[in-house]
């Protein structure tokens, strides 16, 4: 192979490299118009509590690892060295003999193997819920961003549909404002009505002011909420229609308690203390162990030869350790750990009751805003009718300008009563989706 052949081997490897790195690498912001979807997912991935609720699950597998280790054999090693500066002596018959030499040495190396132990049995049987529980626990912060993000997602929807009916309003008066001019210069009315629309418009360029300001928080909250740094750039896909689609809900299905995930992690929780209970009664239960250790003695009255000679030992063993009486505390606490599973029955019971109250109201008003929903677009069409009939009539000198005005504030109310209206009813879905634990977390 060539020069020339090597180094386009070597450019085809490295771009293949980077490209394989950069696929690898997190995304770091949104895509311009992101939807709805594209920002839950976006949260599911960024978001730090997110992120923090996987940690903590990592570091749940951590915790059960490390307590099932106690089933594997323990090896440790153990060197000491003693100088009898006195020699130990013994009395035979009726001389004194020491007993030893002066510098003595050892190294053990040792096994241990439990059998049967209490807290790892504990340990192995709780393992599956301590995993479920963290799980539950993940689940749940993942429930509660995407409610987070939605409600976010469908307040700026809202406030940019705001943002542009103050803008139409404030075209129309600007025309209103010319043409009641127009009207005093040439001497058809006096300047009452050039007055008020200078007025209306001033009040409606404040109004804009204010909305977009509003606006501007709102978008650095759900950059919040979804985990984005703030000076990253976000525009998000606007359709008015495909928020209307969103508002139905079938309000025939079954509710089930048992669905919510804050239930399911109260079972969950119930399983753990009934597991310790069985805990304290195995107390009772002597423990087996058995090591097996080999070492190397060394003796010798010069401390430079020490190491010259070892004399090996090896030993087999078993060790029962039966509790006998423990001042009735194994007593006081079983009764402890039982009187705390009926304490969590009675949570559960008290649960479930909080959770049918928020499915019958979450449902109550949900039914009233999608029933204001329906009227507020009723309303936004009636208005419509009526300033277009009104405005042909100013301009024919049949009605008033006080009486255009009514309606071109008639009509504004109407609008945004409508976009109240509809992040209400969508909202308010929501949450009775969130009542009856309907809210999908995988992605």
């Amino acid at each position: 192979m060539n020069i020339r052949s090597l180094f386009l081997t070597g450019l085809f490897m490295a771009a293949s490299l980077t490209m394989h790195a950069q696929e690898q690498q997190p995304s770091t912001g949104l895509p311009p118009k992101a939807s709805l979807e594209q920002c839950i997912d976006f949260a599911l991935r960024n978001k730090a509590n997110v992120k923090q609720a996987a940690i903590d699950q990592e570091i749940g597998e951590r915790d059960i690892a490390s307590a099932l280790s106690g089933w594997f054999p323990q090896i440790g090693a153990t060197g000491t060295y003693n100088n009898n500066i006195i020699i130990p002596t013994a009395v035979i018959g009726d001389q004194v003999i020491q007993m030893g030499q002066r510098n003595v040495a050892a190294l053990v190396l040792q096994a241990d193997q439990q059998i049967v132990n209490p807290a790892l049995l504990q340990a192995s049987k709780a393992a599956k819920y301590v995993r479920l529980q963290n799980e539950q626990n993940t689940e749940n912060t993942k429930i509660n961003t995407i409610v987070e993000v939605s409600k976010a997602y469908y307040d700026i929807l809202t406030s940019e549909e705001q943002l542009s009916i103050i803008k139409e309003n404030i075209a129309r008066i600007t025309k209103q404002l010319q043409d009641a001019k127009a009207r005093y210069e040439t001497g058809i009315v006096d300047k009452t009505d050039f007055k008020r629309a200078q007025i209306t418009l001033s009040n409606s360029n404040a109004d804009l002011k204010r909305t977009a300001a509003i606006l501007k928080y709102k978008y650095a909250y759900l950059k919040e909420v979804v985990g984005l740094s703030p000076e990253a750039p976000l525009t998000l896909s606007f359709d008015n229609t495909s928020m209307e689609s969103e508002i139905s809900l079938d309000t025939t299905v079954a509710f089930d308690y048992r669905n919510r995930i804050e239930y399911r992690q109260l079972q969950t929780q119930r399983q753990l203390q009934g597991i310790n209970t069985q805990y304290n009664k195995w107390t009772y239960l002597p423990s087996l162990s058995a090591f097996y250790n080999y070492a190397w003695d060394y003796r010798n009255n010069s401390f430079s030869k020490l190491l010259d000679v070892d004399y090996p030992r090896s030993v087999f063993g078993l060790t029962l350790n039966v509790p006998i009486f423990q001042g009735m505390k194994r007593t006081q606490e079983i009764r402890k750990s039982q009187l705390m599973e009926e304490r969590i029955d009675w949570d559960l019971v008290n649960l479930r009751n909080q959770i049918n109250s928020q499915y019958e109201m979450a449902m109550a008003t949900y039914k009233a805003n999608l029933n204001d929903w329906v009227t507020a677009r009723e309303n936004v069409e009636l208005s419509k009718e009526v300033y277009n009939t009104i405005k042909l009539q100013y301009d024919e000198g049949i009605k008033t300008y006080l009486d255009l005005m009514t309606a071109e504030t008639d009509l504004r109310t109407t609008q945004v009563n409508y976009l109240n209206a509809l992040y209400a009813v969508l909202s308010g879905k929501l949450d009775v989706q969130r009542a009856v634990g309907t809210i999908q977390t995988a992605r």
